[in-house]
């Protein structure tokens, strides 16, 4: 019974093998399925894209350069100014009272020069007198009084100097209190609209300090000239210049696509470049700020709107081109194994670690009978589907462009079966 189990398995061990080997036979008749494509010429577009929002290209945000309680508000939200409106008023009551004191404080500081000049006029008539008696009868004035006359005049030409002094600064008191006064009154910087509105009526405004940026009362922005400002990794960096043209995409506006050209490019990253603690860079993704200013903007256009940018790096003309799908990476194989040194006598061998070759990148290239070969290539610029060929490959060979699956695991040597056949 034991036996005729055996034979049996035998039988359909026997079977399988058949079958696997008839399966492994047709495989290699037809081939792999892939699809195929002619080397040829394009024009190629190298497009950066990048997120970000839209701003004005001017606008102001207005803050208060004096603290008090609002007590005029002559605007809303969304309204159109023009340089030079009152937009609103500071209570400038305490201002006109302290404008007040420092005009007192000047009258008061005059009135004290005043009688400094008139002091000094005096001693110096009085030095003069007796330098005139000392002259024609030395006996009469001696040397103590006449240094007494000429000190008594240095003391009142330094007394009136300092009275001089004194109605200057109060008369730049004044200046202070009546600039400080005018600044109770908030005007437009410049024309266009009111886009934010951060104050009410009765409410204090507050000046800003080192530590606290203060109050921004409202913003001003000219809503003719609209950019687009968005955030371009480090690695795309190189290939915007100034002037690049672009496309922008307005989430807002998903009907219609914008144009503009680059106008800024940062210099410093927008995280600052800055290192941890242990002094090395983080590997945190590092972008860069870049503007687009845009053509003819619509009036509807808001501030912060999400826009997308495509901006077009490089352009060629009639190059050669292959599938972005097409290229795939595989590690050459050593044309030669060295054998480890050492001879017959006993010595002994020194083992010498390899170094694992670097990927080469390439395509598959398709022979007339069917089979293909790996052929390192060099490309440049990438457009939305297809490479830039620089070297490598020749105008009208046919390459391997798909699937994805059948290039990974294609090696020389394979036949492949084209899907058009």
């Amino acid at each position: 019974m034991s036996k005729k189990k055996v034979l049996i398995g035998a039988a359909v061990g026997v079977v399988i093998i058949v079958f696997v080997a008839l399966a492994m036979r047709q495989g290699r008749r037809g081939g792999v399925d892939v699809r195929t494509e002619e080397v040829q010429r394009r024009s190629l577009v190298s497009v950066v894209t990048a997120s970000g929002r839209i701003r004005p290209h001017r606008r102001v945000d207005i803050q208060a350069d004096v603290s008090g309680r609002i007590v005029e508000l002559r605007i809303v939200e969304g309204e159109m100014v023009t340089v030079g409106d009152t937009l609103l008023v500071i209570d400038p009551a305490t201002f006109r009272s302290a404008l007040q004191r420092a005009q007192a404080a000047l009258s008061s500081a005059q009135a004290s020069a005043a009688q400094a000049r008139a002091n000094r006029d005096q001693a110096h008539r009085q030095l003069e007198r007796t330098r005139r008696i000392r002259a024609q009868n030395p006996e009469l004035i001696s040397d103590s009084e006449l240094e007494t006359a000429e000190t008594t005049f240095e003391v009142q030409e330094a007394l009136y100097q300092a009275s001089e002094h004194m109605v200057e600064q109060s008369r730049a008191n004044v200046q202070e209190a009546r600039d400080r006064l005018a600044k109770t009154v908030i005007q437009a910087p410049m024309s266009g609209r009111v886009t934010r509105l951060n104050v009410e009526l009765g409410e204090t405004a507050i000046v800003g300090t080192m530590n606290n940026p203060g109050t921004v009362l409202l913003t001003v922005a000219d809503l003719s000239e609209m950019e687009a400002v968005v955030e371009v990794d480090e690695t795309d960096i190189p290939q915007i210049e100034l002037g690049d043209s672009a496309s922008i995409e307005i989430d807002a506006f998903p009907d219609r696509v914008f144009t503009g050209r680059v106008t800024e490019i940062g210099h410093s990253s927008i995280q600052g470049g800055a290192l941890g603690l242990s002094g090395s860079t983080s590997d945190q993704s590092v972008d860069f700020e870049v503007v687009i200013r845009l053509d003819e903007p619509p009036g509807a256009l808001r501030t912060d709107l999400s826009a997308t940018a495509d901006v077009v790096a490089e352009v060629r003309d009639s190059v050669l081109s292959i599938p972005i799908i097409a290229l795939t990476l595989r590690t050459p194989e050593p044309d030669e194994v060295e054998e480890p040194s050492g001879d017959s006598e006993g010595e002994p061998i020194e083992l010498v670690e390899e170094e694992e070759p670097e990927e080469m990148e390439g395509v598959f290239v398709m022979a007339e009978d069917n089979t293909v070969t790996f052929r390192p290539v060099k490309v440049g610029i990438a457009g939305r589907e297809h490479f830039e060929v620089l070297e490598g490959l020749e105008e009208g060979e046919i390459i391997v462009a798909g699937s994805y699956q059948a290039i990974r695991q294609l090696q020389d040597g394979n036949l492949v079966k084209p899907e058009n056949e």
